[in-house]
């Protein structure tokens, strides 16, 4: 890479980090003269950049947004596509959440006025490590749930649900006050406080079909959890097991929690007793877990927990001859 050409970089990279810069002061961090400075602005402009020059004592220069997106050379799509990957960059890749927002706030001082928009509407809460992509979503339906949670305004929207069977089933449109959009087990949701059944719920966003235009707006309601992502581990957890489970155990609820897993609520009782609640994917494994405490416990059920403890005791009494 050329002198000049690595120069160009660092002012751009300058530029894109602060809103003003004096010129003698770029000039003092990229080692050059302020003429130099001045003829690596005119490069910028002719490459598409809109750098502004600013009034003041010494004069500067401002990195302004454009009416394109030179020389990315991104559409609309595509430039929405990259900021929303780069706001759930961390559901994979851990370590690199620092350089993503950089990035991010790269990309969205280029943007037009119209595209930062509809990008500033998503505001994505990451809440586990699956990628984000898994599930389809319509990003135009993305877009406007992601807009009326910005704008707190009152949301309508179909609502596909699915049985056992895998059979869609339309239902009457709901309306809520959204409150998050946010990503667990790779599916996009959206945390809202359901306005016909007064209680919170959360919504799969491939499954939503908003209506327009949007509803008054709203006062933002306290979530019943400190945080969202504590709102959405807690209400997946409860469900995501196929067999769950509660026992009391002779055992402070400290030492329990360590050893139970993320998706395990254990709730202290006293100075050494606490309730466990556990999932697994079968009863026995369920029962098999407990016993893995090495505690005194007692089951509290369901009754298919009961008789897998009775089964599994009854093997290991086998097992052993007794």
């Amino acid at each position: 890479m050329s002198e000049t050409s690595a120069r160009l970089l660092s002012l751009l990279s300058l530029l894109q980090a602060r809103r003003d810069w004096p010129g003698a002061l770029l000039a003092e961090r990229l080692e050059c003269s302020p003429r130099t400075v001045r003829r690596d602005v005119d490069r910028l402009r002719d490459l598409g950049y809109p750098v502004r020059a600013t009034k003041g004592p010494d004069g500067g220069y401002r990195l302004d947004a454009g009416a394109d997106l030179p020389p990315l050379l991104f559409d609309d799509d595509q430039a929405i596509a990259v900021a929303v990957a780069l706001q759930t960059a961390t559901t994979a890749v851990t370590g690199i959440e620092e350089g993503a927002l950089r990035a991010l706030a790269t990309v969205r001082q280029v943007m037009p006025a119209r595209l930062r928009q509809r990008v500033d509407a998503l505001q994505v809460t990451t809440v586990d490590k699956y990628a984000a992509s898994r599930s389809k979503v319509d990003s135009e339906h993305l877009i406007a749930v992601g807009t009326a949670v910005r704008s707190r305004e009152i949301l309508r929207f179909d609502y596909v649900t699915r049985d056992q069977g895998e059979t869609e089933e339309w239902k009457p449109p709901r309306k809520v006050e959204p409150h998050h959009v946010v990503t667990w087990g790779g599916r996009w949701y959206l945390v809202a406080f359901d306005l016909d059944r007064q209680d919170w719920r959360t919504f799969r966003v491939d499954r939503m079909t908003p209506k327009t235009p949007t509803g008054p707006r709203f006062t933002p309601r306290e979530l019943p959890t400190p945080d969202v992502a504590t709102y959405i581990s807690e209400r997946f957890k409860r469900s995501e097991w196929p067999c769950r489970g509660e026992a009391i155990l002779q055992a402070k609820a400290a030492d329990i929690a360590r050893w139970a897993g993320r998706d395990a609520l254990v709730e202290e009782l006293g100075p050494n007793r606490c309730r466990l609640v556990l999932g697994a994917w079968s009863w026995i494994s369920l029962a098999a877990t407990l016993g893995m405490f090495e505690v005194d416990l007692e089951i509290v059920g369901p009754a298919e927990l009961i008789d897998a403890a009775t089964q599994l005791a009854g093997r290991y009494a086998m097992a052993t001859g007794g």
